[in-house]
């Protein structure tokens, strides 16, 4: 099982499929003729550049509806979660400006004040 995600014409993902593996046949062409839209093969396993598996990463992070395609990186990168996170171009994933603290603690971003700051409820 493989899985393929379709992009639109500025390149985000609208849509990821389960398709068939590429064995000797190009699955992307295939699905993006029949759709007319480009279609890029995608992992779920994969992230920050690594299989979590130890199988073949496909495009340093697993695409979801309204990630970006970059072709020059041939990487989905997610959106970015807040305008002063840095997109790491190992990784292609977005670094906030301090490294998120290893405690127990519930933290979340505050871009407002530039830091980590403690959760005290969580959202349902």
């Amino acid at each position: 099982m493989a899985y393929y995600a379709f992009l639109d014409k500025n390149n985000i993902v609208t849509e990821v499929i389960v398709g068939k593996d590429e064995c000797n046949y190009d699955w992307e062409r295939h699905y993006a003729d029949i759709r007319g839209q480009l279609c890029k093969r995608t992992s779920y396993n994969t992230g920050g550049g690594e299989h979590k598996l130890g199988g073949i990463q496909f495009r340093k992070n697993g695409a979801s509806v309204g990630y970006k395609y970059d072709h020059q990186r041939d990487a989905f990168i997610p959106p970015q979660p807040h305008p002063s996170w840095t997109l790491n171009e190992e990784t292609c994933i977005w670094d906030p400006p301090i490294p998120h603290p290893k405690d127990e603690r519930l933290m979340k971003w505050s871009e407002e004040d530039l830091d980590w700051i403690e959760q005290t409820t969580i959202n349902i």
